[in-house]
């Protein structure tokens, strides 16, 4: 069952991104840079202002009561220019859910609710970036940002309706 969070989610919305993003980041080892952003970043806090904020949406996907994935879509944000819509900030879905069409489903469900006209970047590295691919979207740039003196090259994807 894919619903907007709520407050109530953000303790499990926090560890959830804790584990899909060191997953995801920390291919070479455990550094202190890695550790320091994950635990000061992904916080209760940080997902309670997502979830009260105008400017943003917060979606999770629910295996019965636990979340197993969850979308953070930022309404205001732009690549370029207006024509490729609001920006998904993040899809994380469950390391042990992942392959199940979980992350499909959240793409269906931020369409239905904000729109199918959207844009997201992922790390040039990252496995999600076959599954962006895969469904359609479309590679229109390179955004580049720096992350403890090192350059983190990320492509950024429309949607197929963009």
């Amino acid at each position: 069952m894919i619903r907007e969070a709520q407050l109530q989610d953000t303790r499990s919305l926090a560890a959830l991104a804790l584990q899909v993003w060191l997953t995801t980041y920390t291919t070479d080892g455990m550094r202190d840079d890695y550790a320091d952003f994950a635990l000061s970043h992904f916080t209760d806090e940080y997902f309670e202002a997502l979830i009260q904020s105008d400017e943003y949406g917060v979606l999770v996907c629910l295996n019965d009561t636990a979340v197993i994935g969850f979308s953070v879509v930022n309404l205001v944000s732009q690549y370029q220019d207006k024509h490729y819509g609001f920006e998904v900030e993040k899809l994380y879905v469950h390391t042990h859910f992942q392959g199940q069409g979980i992350g499909k489903q959240l793409l269906d469900a931020i369409s239905q609710r904000w729109g199918a006209q959207f844009w997201l970047y992922t790390w040039v590295e990252n496995a999600s970036n076959h599954f962006y691919q895969r469904l359609g979207f479309k590679q229109v740039g390179e955004l580049t940002f720096d992350f403890s003196g090192t350059v983190i090259r990320n492509n950024v994807y429309i949607s197929p309706t963009s």
